[in-house]
């Protein structure tokens, strides 16, 4: 196996994962220096998360269209320009924008290195070139944090995104030497429309529930972008159920098990999304202590998600689907609540702890819906599903954020202080609410649903009928 172009296509994805975890450290810092709150900031976050949800979609057709190689390169540049302009920017609204930037850049860049891996490896290595590419999905959020907390410290939180530039041109320049051609096909023409009505629902929904509570702007502005977003919403369903192939595929909701892990998996995310967002301030803003510090304690979470890659398979082979949702569900809503109970003079072994069992959870939660989104989908259907799932995945995320800043502006609006460790307790404890929400979908789902993807219980099930068929045939 050529081990070059896996490697290559991880260092974009590795740059994607860091860059989306290293802000959360420097979010008070880089607050400071733009002259805005830490909890507007959060406009940041979400705006890269929506350019996600945006372009990805259209990422996989771009590549059909002009070439895989073609677009990966201009991914890589794309990306590269807004860190650059993060880097330059000198007010709220320009950092947004350069964060929406890189968010083009990411949605074209991990897709089309995947696609890129697929049409250029044989089968038979597909597995091993995949472990090199899942690498850096790994170590990138373990990074991220203590990286960004100690360039935050002790240089400048500019140097987070510079960082990127030499990074980037030696992707390009070893992306131009070794990657090979993946010659351009003929796609279905682009349903517009649907990228149109889809980029404005998840733009506007985010963007109101981000800006509704924002003192600096008029409530109005908020509301009415929300409702603009749910309009759009309402509309692309009316497109999508008349268009003959349609930029996501609502019929996949259809099925059962698809449905239940989406709409389970929008809902945990959104309380997911918000934790990256909140603990990194709490700590920082209600403890007092460094971004390095806060890094230091908040990649714990990420050190319990790696665990999980190690056993998670048996896991879900001796529990099932199922039981395991329901059982990191409930190991998760326990230590948000547990998070809420911090205070400045916790021990940090203690909150490392917890967060570690945290990051444990949730990981097996993930693993869990993104292995059963796929369980009884057909292959013809599979690149639709990805779509479908990873839209949902941004947008939820982002919404996270959004939800959890609204919960500290309500709580400081009724309390009329600024901003305390108080605020961030009764933001744990509402997330940890939506969590035990988020389980309604799987509660009344079958102990054996996906059955045939983890091996549990599979030898009680009764056998497919080309098994029957194999065995008749011995």
């Amino acid at each position: 196996m050529n081990r070059i172009v896996p490697l290559i296509l991880a260092v974009a994805l590795f740059m994607e994962q860091m860059d989306s975890t290293v802000i959360s450290t420097a979010l008070p810092a880089i607050a400071n220096d733009l002259h805005v709150g830490p909890i507007t900031l959060k406009l940041a976050l979400t705006s890269y998360m929506v350019s996600l949800a945006i372009f990805i979609p259209v990422s996989g057709w771009m590549a059909d269209r002009f070439g895989a190689k073609r677009i990966f390169r201009l991914a890589f540049c794309v990306f590269v320009i807004g860190s650059i302009f993060c880097a330059a920017s000198s007010g709220l609204i320009e950092f947004v924008c350069a964060r929406f930037l890189q968010g083009v850049g990411g949605a074209m860049m991990t897709p089309v290195g995947r696609l890129v891996l697929l049409r250029t490896t044989k089968r038979s290595d597909l597995v091993s070139a995949m472990a090199l590419l899942t690498i850096p999905a790994l170590v990138g959020p373990l990074a991220g944090p203590p990286l960004g907390g100690f360039i935050t410290t002790y240089f400048s939180w500019h140097w987070i995104f510079l960082i990127n530039v030499p990074v980037g041109i030696i992707g390009v320049w070893l992306a131009t030497i070794f990657l090979p051609e993946v010659e351009a096909t003929a796609p279905p023409r682009l349903d517009v429309i649907g990228f149109v009505l889809t980029s404005l629902a998840a733009a506007g929904v985010v963007f109101g529930l981000s800006v509704v509570s924002l003192p600096a702007l008029p409530p109005i502005i908020g509301i009415a972008a929300t409702a603009v977003g749910l309009i759009c919403g309402f509309l692309y369903v009316v497109h999508a159920n008349r268009h003959p192939a349609p930029i996501l595929n609502l019929k996949l909701f259809r099925n059962p098990t698809f449905r239940a892990s989406t709409l389970g998996g929008t809902l945990f995310r959104i309380c997911i999304g918000a934790m990256p967002f909140l603990t990194p301030l709490m700590l920082q803003l209600g403890f007092g202590l460094t971004p390095f510090q806060s890094g230091l304690i908040t990649f714990a979470g990420a050190i319990g998600a790696i665990t999980t890659k190690f056993m998670a398979r048996r896991v879900f082979a001796a529990a099932g689907f199922r039981t395991t949702l329901l059982s990191a569900a409930a190991v998760t809503t326990v230590v948000t609540i547990a998070t809420g109970f911090f205070t400045p003079e916790t021990s940090h072994l203690v909150i490392i702890a917890i967060l570690l069992v945290g990051g444990f959870s949730r990981s097996f939660f993930f693993t869990g819906v993104n292995a059963l989104a796929y369980a009884d989908i057909d292959d013809a259907q599979a690149s639709q599903a990805t779509s479908m799932s990873s839209v949902m995945q941004q947008v939820s995320l982002a919404l996270g954020v959004a939800v959890a800043a609204a919960i500290l502006e309500t709580s400081i609006y009724f309390r009329g202080e600024a901003l305390q460790v108080a605020d961030f307790h009764v933001a744990f404890y509402v997330l940890a609410v939506l969590t035990v929400v988020a389980t309604i979908p799987f509660i009344g789902m079958d102990k054996n649903a996906g059955a045939l993807v983890s091996g549990h219980r599979a030898k009680r099930l009764p056998p497919a009928p080309a098994e029957i068929d194999q065995q008749a045939a011995k």
